[in-house]
C-alpha cells in the first residue's frame, strides 16, 4: 500500500506542476488566448501576433520556468540541510546564506547602482557562498571537529555579523532602501533567458549531488558514532551535502532574493507524504518546490493585479503559519 502511495505522489507531483505551469502562462495582464498560446508553446502554426509572441515566450515562459528552478532548487537545499542536522526545522539559510546574499545585493545597489542589473546576483551569489564558507570554516575550526551544534551557532554568529555590516551599509544610503528592501522580499519578475543560462549549470551540479547521496543521508540520520561504525565518513559527507545545498540556496537567491519558508515547508510535507528516507524525500522536494514557488508566482501576479505582490510575502503567509506547527509538533527536538 505504502509503495503504491509512493508512485501515485511521484506521478501526480509532475502532473500537478505542469499544470500549474501552464496556468502561469496564461495568467497575466495581456490577454492572450488559451488554445492559441497552447499552439504556440507545442510550435504549431498559431494567429497570435508578435507582441502576444513575445509576451509569452520572453516575459511569462521564463518566469514560470524561473519560479519551478528556484523553488526546487531551495526546496532540496532545505531537505539536503534537514538531513545534515537531522532537525526539520534547518532551512537553506541555516549557515548564513541569506546573510551574505543580503550583504552583497547591498553592496552593489548601494556603491555601483548603475550595474546593478548584472552585478545583483553575481554580488548575491558569491555572498551566499561566502557566508556559508565563513560559517563552515568558523565551526570546523571551533569544538570538536566542526559537529552539527558547533556548525549551526557558527551560522547563527555568521548570519548576526554579515546582517549587521548590511544594515550599516544601507544607512550609508538611505535613499536606496527601496531597492534593497525590493530585492530582500524576493520576487522573478527580472527572470529571462540569460539569468536561466547563468544559473543552469550551477542548479544541475548541485542537484545531482544531493540526488546522488540520498542513501548517505539516510546512514548519516541514525548519527554520526553509528553511521562510522558503518564505514560512512560523517564530516566528509556532511561537507559535501552541506556544499552542494549551499551552491543551489546561491543560484536560487542569486537571480530570486530571499524567499523564506521553502526550503522548510516543502522537505516536512515531502516527509509526510512519503516516508523518512531521503533517497525519496530528495526528488520529491525538488518536485513539490518547484510546483509550490510557481503557484506562490502565479499569485503573487493576479491577487491583485494589476499590480504584483513580493514573492516573499506570499511564501510567509503559507509558511508562517505551518513553520509554528512544524515548531510545536518538534518542540522537544534539540539543535
Amino acid at each position: 500500500m505504502r509503495t503504491a502511495l509512493r508512485l501515485a505522489l511521484f506521478t501526480a507531483t509532475p502532473i500537478a506542476c505542469v499544470l500549474v505551469a501552464v496556468a502561469g502562462l496564461l495568467s497575466g495582464a495581456a490577454d492572450i488566448p488559451p488554445g492559441e498560446a497552447v499552439r504556440a508553446l507545442l510550435g504549431l502554426d498559431t494567429r497570435l501576433s508578435v507582441v502576444e509572441l513575445n509576451v509569452l515566450f520572453e516575459l511569462r515562459l521564463p518566469r514560470v520556468l524561473m519560479g519551478a528552478l528556484v523553488g526546487g532548487l531551495l526546496a532540496i537545499a532545505g531537505a539536503g540541510y534537514q538531513g545534515v542536522f537531522r532537525n526539520p526545522l534547518a532551512d537553506p539559510y541555516l549557515l548564513g546564506a541569506a546573510a551574505g546574499a543580503g550583504l552583497g545585493a547591498t553592496l552593489v545597489i548601494v556603491l555601483a547602482p548603475a550595474e546593478s542589473d548584472f552585478g545583483i546576483p553575481l554580488a548575491a551569489f558569491a555572498g551566499a557562498i561566502g557566508g556559508v564558507l565563513l560559517a563552515y570554516l568558523l565551526g570546523s575550526t571551533t569544538g570538536r571537529g566542526g559537529g552539527q551544534t558547533t556548525l549551526v551557532l557558527a551560522g547563527v554568529a555568521v548570519a548576526s555579523f554579515l546582517t549587521a555590516v548590511q544594515t550599516f551599509v544601507q544607512q550609508t544610503r538611505v535613499e536606496e532602501l527601496e531597492r534593497i528592501y525590493s530585492w530582500i522580499l524576493g520576487g522573478l519578475g527580472s527572470a529571462d533567458w540569460g539569468t536561466l543560462g547563468m544559473i543552469a549549470p550551477y542548479a544541475g551540479v548541485s542537484v545531482l549531488a544531493l540526488l546522488l547521496h540520498g542513501r548517505l543521508l539516510d546512514v548519516l540520520s541514525v548519527g554520526d558514532d553509528e553511521a562510522s561504525a558503518l564505514g560512512l565518513r560523517a564530516p566528509q559527507v556532511r561537507l559535501v551535502i552541506v556544499a552542494a545545498a549551499s551552491l543551489a540556496t546561491g543560484a536560487a537567491v542569486a537571480v530570486s532574493g530571499l524567499i523564506g519558508f521553502v526550503g522548510v515547508v516543502v522537505p516536512h510535507v515531502a516527509r509526510r507524504l512519503i516516508g523518512a528516507s531521503y533517497r525519496l524525500i530528495l526528488p520529491m522536494s525538488l518536485l513539490m518546490g518547484a510546483g509550490f514557488l510557481m503557484l506562490a508566482d502565479l499569485a503573487a501576479r493576479t491577487v491583485v493585479a494589476p499590480a504584483e505582490l513580493p514573492l516573499g510575502l506570499v511564501t510567509a503567509f503559507v509558511g508562517a503559519p505551518f513553520f509554528v506547527l512544524v515548531l510545536r509538533a518538534t518542540r522537544r527536538v534539540e539543535i
